[in-house]
């Protein structure tokens, strides 16, 4: 069952869809993101979010979350609206801090190599870090010297060019290192081939509203099911593993 917003705090400054900060019926505050973010995006985090977890990464724990219609029509025209009425996505807040270029050093070389590769998968060039700045959407939790991954709603960009992505990823570093481990290799494979076979039921857990533009549910949303697991399946192919 999700959870139900009783409270829109406000919008976040921080990221491309400036997400909700809600307060819900369990007590705790949720990153939203609804309707005025996409329906693609809401597609992306769920999907994209679902295949990090079962693969192994400390992704922040997320949701559907619902938004009741009293509510949305509460705060229609003010600086709140925009998050619409149904079910949405939530990432649950976490005390942490971003991740800075100084403190990569803290994070284990194995996952390091697990987000790369895991990126790399689901083609998301969004974790861009380096002397000049960037925004890997990575966080670190002092207390428990965790990192904590965030932000999927860019991946499956059948666009993403290899070169680009290795030469801006946060932790693109580790490439070479994969390039030569061929056990490492197997390893993932093994993962990436156990991850995808939850793929029918990640499907089946998008809310329906989320597969159309309108909310007639006229117009389908730009997201091709059957070409992103064919992306997926490329993990088969000897050319995914080439980083040189």
């Amino acid at each position: 069952m999700p959870v139900e917003i009783v409270e829109i705090l406000r919008r976040s400054e921080q990221g491309m869809t400036r997400p909700f900060i809600c307060r819900c019926n369990d007590g705790k505050l949720y990153f939203v993101k609804g309707k005025d973010a996409g329906r693609r995006s809401q597609i992306c985090e769920w999907v994209a979010g679902r295949l990090a977890v079962l693969m192994g990464l400390p992704v922040a724990p997320f949701q559907h979350v619902l938004v009741p219609e009293d509510l949305a029509e509460f705060n229609a025209g003010t600086s709140l609206d925009g998050l619409g009425a149904g079910l949405a996505f939530g990432s649950l807040e976490r005390q942490v801090t971003e991740l800075t270029i100084s403190g990569i050093d803290q994070v284990p070389d194995s996952l390091q190599q697990d987000v790369l590769i895991f990126d790399w998968w689901v083609r998301n060039a969004d974790r861009c870090l380096g002397e000049y700045g960037g925004n890997p959407n990575l966080f670190w939790e002092p207390g428990t010297q965790e990192l904590v991954v965030i932000d999927h709603n860019q991946a499956f960009d059948l666009h993403a060019n290899r070169a680009d992505f290795s030469e801006h990823h946060v932790f693109a570093a580790q490439a070479s290192q994969l390039s030569s481990d061929f056990c490492r290799r197997d390893e993932y494979h093994q993962r990436l081939s156990s991850t995808l076979d939850a793929w029918p039921t990640i499907l089946s857990e998008v809310p329906d509203v989320w597969w159309f533009v309108d909310d007639e549910q006229t117009v389908p949303v730009d997201f091709d099911a059957r070409a992103i697991e064919a992306l997926l399946r490329g993990f088969e192919n000897d050319e995914f593993w080439n980083w040189t």
